[in-house]
């Protein structure tokens, strides 16, 4: 006799107040009947509450991204992501959730100049925050603070929490707007000699780090921080790749070394391989990406 099928999650999303961020989740398959979306501002409890209200799970991905310059961090990076942070886990913890994942990133790994040079970082590496200050490297020093925050709080709480930490992350275009990464690929079909010293360790598709969520939600055997890139790399390596294909942009010749002191790896993210997610390689990335970039009217 054939079991029944199990009844699919409904899903509870936080939204922004503005039709353009949530038009496109609107129109998603299922989204009717099993998409609620709540306006939430990270600073106010409350509105936090109303979301995680009945959850099962929580994905914890709302953070400020800027890597341009940031005129006011405090109130544009830090405290968004940490107090942000703090009460998502607050609210979690009050309503009984079972797992909580928590959307951290390579930011909380790199910049780490002290780690050492004979060694390929991985998920015990943490970006330097003293460096981050003196430097005025704002959002990887949000990153790393909002989740060592989520650390000490599961610590003392007991919560059960289990971060993701992706890589540059690119891939088919679904909103209006452009996120940070895609901004980078953009930026760089139209001859930005930027390299991201700072902010680069490696690409990965957007279906990837949505896998890599699932993964660690419903496994129980994953514990801690999961470095999810489909391999370290330098943002010259991508550039170089991205020249190949797309011969007919002007893309800069940038050093091969970007990322000073980053040895690459090839399967650096071990623990989610271990989990079974097979990633995506850069080249495929970089094809759906500049294809999508097209179709949305990005680029000609």
């Amino acid at each position: 006799m054939d079991r029944p099928s199990p009844p699919r999650p409904r899903l509870h999303r936080s939204r922004h107040n503005d039709e353009k961020e949530t038009k496109h989740l609107e129109s998603l398959e299922g989204a009717e009947s099993r998409l609620r979306l709540f306006q939430i501002d990270l600073l106010d409890y409350d509105s936090i509450v109303a979301a995680v209200n009945g959850a099962t799970g929580v994905f914890h991905l709302a953070s400020p991204c800027i890597v341009d310059e940031v005129k006011d961090p405090e109130n544009e990076l830090l405290a968004p992501a940490i107090q942000g942070t703090n009460n998502v886990l607050t609210a979690a913890m009050e309503f009984g959730v079972r797992r909580v994942v928590v959307t951290s990133s390579i930011s909380a790994i790199t910049p780490s100049p002290y780690w050492p040079a004979d060694k390929v970082k991985n998920e015990d590496c943490w970006t330097d925050v003293d460096y981050c200050k003196q430097n005025g490297i704002w959002y990887p020093l949000s990153k790393t603070l909002a989740e060592k925050a989520a650390w000490e709080f599961a610590k003392e709480k007991g919560l059960d929490v289990v971060v993701v930490n992706p890589g540059t992350v690119m891939g088919p275009v679904l909103p209006p707007t452009l996120n940070a990464s895609m901004l980078m690929l953009l930026h760089l079909l139209q001859g930005c000699t930027e390299t991201y010293e700072n902010f680069f360790m490696g690409s990965i598709h957007v279906k990837d780090v949505a896998l890599a969520h699932i993964l660690v939600y419903e496994n129980t055997s994953a514990t801690g921080r999961h470095l999810c890139v489909e391999a370290i790399s330098h943002y010259g390596d991508f550039a170089a790749m991205v020249a190949e294909l797309y011969p007919e942009y002007n893309i800069p010749r940038l050093p091969k070394d970007t990322q000073p002191g980053l040895l690459r790896s090839k399967n650096a993210s071990t623990k989610l391989m271990d989990l079974g997610l097979q990633f995506i390689p850069m080249e495929q990335i970089i094809k759906e990406s500049v294809e999508s970039l097209k179709s949305k009217g990005f680029i000609s």
